[in-house]
């Protein structure tokens, strides 16, 4: 049997990810995750060879079939105040980004 998450729990989570919802949205919400969790509760369910090794994906990607990384290579843009003339807000070269307002969680 799975656990669920029930009202009390699933409005706090709510309060403290700063979440707005109106109360026919939170029941979807909860409900979609509760869904969720039967099914991860059902898959943990399924034996498992206890030799086969964990992996993040159902495909290995070995050396031999994965693409090889390419090399960085940095380049100079030729009309750097082209770029930063379209900015708002400069300050001696450098492009000035507002402030994001956030407020404290209790």
């Amino acid at each position: 049997m799975h656990e669920t998450i029930d009202r009390e729990t699933f409005s706090h989570l709510v309060k403290l990810a700063a979440l707005e919802m109106d109360e026919e949205k939170s029941e979807y919400v909860r409900r979609e995750l509760n869904n969720q969790l039967k099914a991860i509760s059902e898959l943990e369910a399924i034996p498992v060879d206890p030799d086969i090794k964990p992996t993040i994906h159902g495909v290995v990607f070995s050396a031999e079939i994965s693409q090889s990384l390419r090399e960085d290579v940095t380049q100079q843009f030729e009309d750097r105040e082209r770029i930063i003339s379209q900015f708002p807000q400069t300050k001696d070269g450098y492009i000035i980004v507002p402030d994001i307002p956030h407020t404290t969680l209790e």
